[in-house]
């Protein structure tokens, strides 16, 4: 992980401009390496879909609606 945190230390001193580039440079490296690494299962797809229209309805929660510390016994309704 040393290697990882030098990397993002030299890319927080960069502009935003060129951490867009290198983050998308990084993207695509990723996916030569893995180019599944982009794409949903069936399952993650639809549940996708359905996050996207309920946010369009305006059916999200703002975070401080949700109790992070006990998520076991989430209730908002």
């Amino acid at each position: 992980m040393t290697a990882v945190r030098e990397i993002t230390t030299m890319l927080e001193m960069l502009p935003q401009q060129e951490q867009d580039f290198a983050c998308e440079v990084v993207r695509k490296l990723i996916i030569a390496w893995d180019s599944d690494f982009t794409k949903l299962t069936a399952h993650e797809a639809v549940e996708l879909k359905l996050a996207h229209i309920q946010a369009a309805k305006g059916e999200v929660f703002a975070d401080n609606d949700i109790d992070w510390n006990n998520l076991d016994n989430l209730n908002l309704g």
